[in-house]
């Protein structure tokens, strides 16, 4: 339980640049089914993202390599959104994004492993670290079960800027024992 509140506020937490997003919905900009959104399947070492209503923008979180493949030691994590109702448009976070809802600290942990707490919420840990492949991904705990972190999304209905109206929260991963898809709905009291 301690877990799900723990998430639950580094997620309701990120939702700073909620009130973005009240700016009048044009038609294509909206899905009601957190299946319906758009997927960035186009982003290059992709590790996970964040949807959540009022529209399809997305916050991916991207693995930082140079040219030649190397991750960034300092900052192995760059997070930006995709403006999908604009084009799929990527942008950058902006600072108050950036310091206070979606941004990701790093501390590396030994053996190319880090990890990662979300600037919103610093008690929730992740763990950026490689897999037998050597492919590096994110690893959680989704319904009791260790995951690699693919999706979360936050379905909001109203509210106001600092204190939307959270319904529920959806983690979406893979379970490193069965390789089965694992889905848990958190409802916040």
């Amino acid at each position: 339980m301690k877990y799900i509140l723990s998430i639950l506020m580094a997620i309701s937490l990120t939702l700073v640049s909620y009130a973005a997003g009240l700016t009048g919905k044009k038609a294509g900009t909206t899905a009601t089914d957190p299946d319906d959104f758009p997927v960035p399947n186009e982003v290059p070492d992709l590790l996970f993202y964040i949807q959540r209503d009022p529209n399809t923008n997305t916050i991916c979180y991207q693995l930082n390599v140079d040219k030649q493949g190397r991750l960034s030691e300092k900052n192995p994590v760059n997070t930006f959104w995709i403006r999908y109702p604009e084009g799929g448009v990527k942008k950058d976070l902006n600072y108050l994004q950036r310091k206070f809802a979606y941004g990701i600290n790093s501390k590396a942990i030994g053996n190319a492993s880090y990890e990662l707490r979300s600037v919103a919420y610093s008690k929730l840990p992740l763990y950026l670290r490689r897999d037998n492949r050597n492919e590096y991904h994110v690893y959680t705990s989704i319904d009791r079960r260790e995951c690699i972190l693919k999706r979360v999304f936050i379905r909001i209905d109203g509210g106001t800027f600092w204190s939307p109206n959270v319904l529920y929260i959806e983690l979406k991963g893979t379970e490193i024992a069965t390789g089965k898809t694992i889905i848990q709905r958190i409802k916040p009291s």
